[in-house]
């Protein structure tokens, strides 16, 4: 089989090397380019301002608008939601981590976790009550696993939730919730006398509180606060009833992990965007830097890992497309993809030199970002000793 011949070839596309738009359908196109479209015109005008001043400001009207354009709970099926495909949902949250993780964050809570825990482990009646105004929007969801000495180890919580007659009765703190103060329902899980349970909690129910978490160095522009249940009773029907154990929980981070996956190649990709165009421009003895070959290294092996790392994201889709994605396969994309992802943030700073840290530039705020990301839904640590357990069959974590 001979050649084709160059003059025939498609042009070498700088954004593309590897022509992975080729692999996507139209439609997965469309939904990208208006996520895209959204967060160029929604988002990155403001972002640098918002992260200065540690604060996501207009959250609501943010939520109504990424509800508007279906991207609330897209991956779930009813209920006002978009059943779009995982490769969809995958390329929504590149295009929102590109602009911010903490942009991307808001939407896989609200999505992944607290829709995706009441979808899939609801009675009818809290999916009814909840889920429409979450895919529109009009309700905002947080998620309540993690607790101040319980990161790791959520077989270890204290929260607990007691028999009171007909009613539960909720008591305990999670720590480091994305959405929690501004939250409408929080997806809370506790101990209880028949093992770990779900609890769709208004919060406006009496003796829940969320103070928001001030002085952070990460995550700036995103709403991350604790949540204080003080005695909290909630009638028999707010329990998701889906499920008892770990299990619940546990499925829930996989499906947000996998967003992570897409998301974190969204930061590396601003941020290489960011150092490709400046090592064009910027001149240094005389000639662009981009023309020096210490740096068209470091832009080669910045491009490998960013296009390997968006081959891998949608391999990993179109197994759960197919069913056939494994939470051990979850964790190797997000140990690879946001490892590399902050890799790629440092090698573009260094390539912007000094300009790498002002926030004219987007690569020192995805950088820092990235350090929560690498944190939550399972440490570098953590998905380590997931994938050396599936590999040796020995278990690590006793």
């Amino acid at each position: 089989m001979s050649a084709t011949p160059s003059s025939k070839l498609p042009p070498f596309d700088p954004v593309d090397p590897l022509g992975l738009d080729d692999l996507l359908s139209p439609e997965d196109l469309a939904i990208r380019d208006t996520v895209r479209s959204w967060a160029a015109d929604r988002v990155m005008p403001h972002i640098a301002d918002w992260y200065e001043r540690g604060e996501l400001p207009g959250i609501r009207e943010l939520a109504r608008e990424l509800g508007s354009i279906g991207a609330l709970g897209m991956s779930l099926e009813g209920y006002g939601c978009a059943g779009a495909s995982a490769v969809q949902y995958g390329l929504a949250c590149l295009e929102l981590e590109a602009a911010d993780s903490g942009i991307r964050s808001l939407v896989s809570v609200q999505g992944s976790l607290a829709m995706y825990a009441i979808h899939r482990f609801g009675s009818e009646e809290q999916k009814q009550r909840w889920l429409p105004g979450m895919a529109a929007g009009e309700i905002i969801g947080c998620f309540g696993l993690t607790e101040p000495d319980h990161g790791s180890d959520p077989a270890s919580m204290r929260t607990y939730a007691k028999r009171d007659g007909g009613d539960w009765v909720l008591t305990g703190r999670k720590m480091w919730i994305t959405n929690g103060s501004v939250a409408g329902v929080a997806v809370v899980w506790a101990q209880t006398d028949e093992g770990i349970r779900g609890f769709a909690v208004p919060t406006d129910a009496p003796g829940f509180s969320a103070p928001e978490i001030k002085h952070k160095w990460s995550l700036r522009a995103s709403v991350t606060s604790e949540l204080v249940l003080d005695e909290v009773r909630l009638p028999d029907d707010a329990v998701l009833p889906g499920v008892t154990g770990l299990r619940g929980p546990l499925s829930c981070l996989s499906h947000a992990r996998y967003g992570i996956v897409w998301g974190a190649m969204g930061a590396a990709r601003s941020s290489f965007e960011a150092a490709l165009e400046y090592a064009k421009t910027r001149e240094q003895f005389g000639r662009p830097i981009g023309g020096f070959q210490l740096t068209q290294a470091k832009l080669a092996d910045m491009a490998l890992e960013l296009h390997k790392g968006i081959l891998l994201a949608h391999h990993l889709g179109l197994r759960m497309d197919a069913g056939k994605l494994r939470p051990e396969q979850v964790s190797f994309g997000k140990l690879n993809n946001v490892r590399e992802a902050i890799e790629i943030c440092r090698t573009s700073r260094t390539i912007l030199g000094a300009n790498g840290i002002s926030l004219e530039y987007p690569v020192m705020r995805h950088a820092t970002n990235l350090e929560s990301v690498l944190t939550y839904e399972g440490t570098v640590e953590m998905h380590q000793l997931v994938l050396g357990k599936a590999l040796t069959g020995l278990d690590a974590f006793r």
